[in-house]
């Protein structure tokens, strides 16, 4: 009998989205030897919603125009179970034929003056409303009519929240009217409206409400299956917590690879992201093995071998499950099969020691909420946090990410270190946490307008946190600014290794502080003058207003008041990076607990348990890496990787769960070293050890 924690060990997904006709020609044979040959342990398989591939008895449930007499999913479904897989049921509620439409004109979403809205990429279908009763009930009957006929454990929804924007359709303005007393706000994002904010905790509602409708309904027929929503990795964000507790028992990130200039560790941040709101939930992220593009889509086609096995791999050292998804089930270009089975094998091998082993970090970088925000999805991403993110990882310094609404004493607790990059709005209770933190030995290393505004984004007369930084602001922020340049002008921690440089780049956005009594100013701004004509460069005044601030009353704190992390994302100016990383050590008193010197660029998580420590080095190390595609793996040179020994243990050993094989481990100052010849993609150095 199947029970319903069965997502704890659904951990390699393979999902296939059905085109129309594939029913005419789908090589089942093909997809069972996918799944075998990768070890997925679990399907999602196209089965409903927009087109039924199977013999729906549903009124207006369109089924495939090729099905005849077949049925593909239920087919699909046999041939998973016979490989012992748990099996998910895919619908989408986002659009509907025409025929639906002219029977149902109620379950259409509508624009401001009452029209339907067609389907942006496909004329002659329409888009669906979340707030009527197509996804209430026709999406609900879908699912039961699945669940009740397929042996199947959950039902996976894409774009269940049906049209994108917002809906002026009339079932909308009618519960928008009755539970607010509002109308529908004409511009969305716009927050002099008042009935803005109140749209925005009202779609979370429903949407939340609209979940928990469909997860009872599937759970009515199958008591163990699920409704499972597809989420954008700051999408759980987007519904009420206390529904995602009780009803989620696992997120799937529709992160599917890459674009333009995003890095592939975001592969990894999708996975502390998840954590960073709800870390007892597992998270998996989809990966498409076709290109990923923000303006073109090419969803038949396929990326570089490299670049799908990179984003995958990354995300699961990061404690993301692997999930690979193939639209149309026509293979027209095989290449993408050999790196999907070699990255899942990858995972298969490791899953046994890393998936017991929780990801340890000493320092935690917030993961801010945007007031007033709606669904947005992985891609979005802000600058501020990017530039953090990049430089933490050039320094090799572990990390998590922590969302600002789980911010808490018991939350900062396992962390040396606390890192905000422009964490703008913070409350007065948010900010009281840290200050007690900071105040209890913490570090704490902030940026640009952090507390500049409350939760509502409202300014406050000087930065909320201004008694633990050690600052007072006497200028809002003023830029962009051009030529802009801070001196060193003591020596500190912070400007050490600027190799006898007087001054390096300052920002492009500047506040103007005064530090209180008690801090020292490692840099200061040297004020502006012309960068045209070229004559007229150099400058005129002697440095003054404070650029960077530290104090240590008892935690240390380090505050850049300018867009250090914008700057060093938009310019990757190694001078920003290395004050970065000089910030976060000196809060931290130290290098890591765990460290892997070397040449290169590698993404690192750490693993502990009582018994030992798994560090993993993901090998980002390529010059396609900031702009993708990477074309191939260009192995990582050696590397030494040093971690702590706790007090009292012994005979720490060292095994190379890539490699399969031991390594020699030194005991030096109270540090175990291990030497990696070199690094492929992937390593992992499990160390164990026996207590005294």
């Amino acid at each position: 009998m199947r029970t319903s924690d069965w997502p704890r060990t659904a951990t390699r997904w393979t999902q296939l989205t059905l085109a129309e006709d594939d029913p005419a020609h789908l090589d089942v044979d093909f997809w069972t030897s996918v799944m075998r040959d990768s070890r997925s342990n679990a399907v999602c398989l196209s089965a409903g919603g927009y087109i039924a591939y199977y013999p729906t008895r549903i009124p207006f449930h369109h089924r495939s125009t090729y099905l005849a007499d077949t049925d593909p999913f239920g087919t699909l479904v046999e041939a998973a179970r016979g490989l012992g897989m748990h099996v998910m049921a895919r619908v989408d509620p986002h659009a509907v034929h025409a025929d639906a439409a002219r029977a149902h004109p109620e379950w259409l979403a509508c624009d401001a003056q009452g029209a339907p809205i067609e389907h942006w990429s496909y004329p002659g279908i329409w888009l669906t409303c979340a707030f009527t009763g197509y996804h209430r009930e026709f999406i609900t009957e879908v699912a039961r009519e699945i669940v009740r006929e397929y042996d199947v454990d959950a039902i996976f929804a894409n774009r269940w929240e049906g049209y994108y924007g917002m809906s002026y359709s009339e079932a909308a303005r009618r519960s928008f009217r009755d539970d607010t007393g509002f109308e529908l706000p004409k511009r969305e994002h716009d927050p002099s409206d008042p009935a803005w904010p109140a749209y925005v905790a009202w779609r979370r509602r429903k949407l939340s409400e609209l979940v928990a409708i469909w997860d009872t309904a599937v759970k009515d027929v199958r008591p163990h299956a699920r409704f499972i929503p597809n989420l954008g990795a700051f999408a759980a964000r987007d519904l009420e917590p206390e529904l995602v507790r009780r009803v989620y028992p696992m997120f799937v990130v529709d992160k599917q690879g890459r674009s333009g200039t995003e890095a592939p560790w975001v592969a990894g941040r999708v996975a502390k992201r998840s954590r960073g709101l709800f870390p007892d939930r597992p998270v998996g992220l989809i990966a498409s093995v076709g290109p990923e593009h923000h303006q073109h889509r090419w969803k038949d086609a396929v990326a570089p071998p490299e670049e799908v096995k990179t984003w995958i791999v990354d995300g699961f050292a990061q404690g993301a499950f692997p999930w690979f998804t193939k639209f149309n089930a026509t293979v027209s270009d095989p290449r993408w099969v050999p790196a999907v089975v070699e990255a899942f094998n990858l995972h298969a091998r490791l899953e046994p020691v890393l998936a017991g082993m929780p990801v340890s970090a000493e320092v935690a970088l917030l993961d801010p909420h945007r007031a007033g925000q709606l669904r947005a999805g992985a891609a979005h991403t802000f600058p501020d946090e990017d530039g953090f993110y990049q430089a933490l990882v050039e320094a090799r310094i572990p990390f998590d990410l922590v969302a600002d609404q789980a911010l808490s004493a018991a939350r900062l607790r396992p962390y040396k270190v606390l890192v905000l990059a422009n964490a703008e709005q913070l409350s007065d209770a948010q900010c009281q946490v840290i200050r007690e933190y900071v105040a209890a030995g913490g570090g704490l290393v902030a940026a640009h307008q952090s507390s500049l505004y409350d939760e509502h984004g409202e300014p406050r007369d000087g930065l909320g946190l201004a008694d633990v930084l050690g600052v007072d602001l006497v200028e809002p922020t003023r830029g962009p600014v051009k030529n802009n340049y801070i001196a060193l002008t003591q020596e500190h921690p912070v400007n050490a290794g600027f190799g006898g440089a007087k001054r390096i780049i300052g920002g492009t956005r500047l506040l103007r502080v005064e530090a209180r009594e008690g801090t020292e100013v490692p840099f200061r701004f040297v004020p502006d003058f012309p960068d045209l004509p070229m004559e007229e460069l150099y400058a005129r005044q002697e440095p003054d207003a404070p650029a960077v601030i530290t104090r240590q009353d008892p935690g240390r704190v380090v505050y850049f008041p300018f867009d250090l992390g914008a700057i060093f994302w938009e310019a990757l100016q190694a001078d920003h990076g290395r004050l970065i990383a000089n910030a976060v050590r000196w809060a931290l008193g130290g290098e890591p607990e765990a460290t892997v010197q070397g040449p290169g660029l590698a993404d690192l998580a750490v693993r502990r348990d009582e018994d030992g420590v798994a560090v993993t080095v993901v090998n980002l190390t390529n010059p396609m890496t900031m702009r993708g595609a990477i074309r191939e793996t260009l192995p990582l040179p050696p590397q030494t990787v040093t971690v702590a020994l706790p007090p009292g243990v012994r005979n720490a050993k060292a095994r190379l769960l890539v490699a399969e094989t031991e390594a020699e481990t030194v005991v030096r100052d109270g540090r175990v070293e291990v030497g990696l010849a070199g690094v492929g993609l992937i390593e992992v150095v499990h160390l164990t050890w026996e207590r005294s």
